[in-house]
């Protein structure tokens, strides 16, 4: 059942924690950091919760302004979550902590990884070379579909299907975190079926190479490890 524990505590970090300190709480706003999702998708996301913990965590979040459910529109007209304007102000928190957690080490076997956090770290790592012409992606990652945009630098990724595209990827979060960290490996998860990529190839090993492009003439960090997000001393 929800909790209504407390540090008792006047400082702000002890007051932060109260609201976002449960388990998993912090987990389920990394999930709506690319927009809003239903339970069963959060659910799916988030396989170590249980689904009673899972409706006490969002249950408490959304008492604290943290999250909202709404009802989508016809003919969806499904219920989701989504963050409030308050719940969005720890997006930079969260990916800071992200980046510092690349240092931890890695939990043992076997692990889960969300299409969100492999998303996240696309965006937040990837620079597409300035010159190159602007490309839409779609990409499907467990059933759900992202919208990966590049112009004049910049990356925008949004969920949903776009209304054009110039290449196709469908593949699970981590063979897309794999091939992030190895593009060079496209071919190969093609052949064996991990992967289906359809449209302009050019177009997705560019994108599969812009997080490479950011990091050139550096180390390349481990943050691939768990498909989260990092930033290098130059980017701090």
């Amino acid at each position: 059942m929800p909790t209504s524990r407390s540090y008792g505590d006047a400082c702000g970090i002890a007051r932060a924690l109260d609201v976002v300190g449960e388990r998993w709480a912090l987990l389920v706003v990394r999930e709506l950091l690319l927009g809003p999702q239903r339970f069963t998708e959060l659910r799916q996301a988030l396989a170590g919760a249980s689904s009673n913990l899972l409706a006490d965590r969002l249950r408490e979040l959304e008492a604290r302004d943290v999250l909202r459910r709404r009802k989508l529109p016809p003919p969806a007209s499904s219920w989701v979550y989504e963050l409030t304007e308050h719940g969005r102000e720890l997006e930079p928190i969260v990916l800071a902590l992200g980046a510092w957690g690349v240092r931890v080490p890695l939990p043992p076997p076997p692990t889960t990884l969300s299409a969100t956090s492999v998303m996240l770290f696309l965006r937040a790592a990837a620079h597409p070379d300035p010159a190159a012409p602007a490309t839409t992606c779609r990409i499907e990652l467990d059933d759900r579909v992202w919208t990966v945009h590049t112009a004049a630098g910049q990356l925008q990724v949004e969920p949903g299907e776009p209304t054009s595209a110039d290449a196709r990827l469908r593949t699970d979060p981590k063979t897309l975190n794999a091939l992030l960290n190895d593009p060079t490996t496209l071919d190969t998860a093609i052949s064996d079926g991990s992967a289906v990529a359809t449209g302009d190839l050019s177009a997705l090993r560019s994108l599969l190479h812009a997080p490479t492009r950011s990091h050139q003439g550096r180390a390349r960090p481990p943050h691939l490890d768990i498909g989260w997000s990092w930033k290098s001393p130059d980017n701090r």
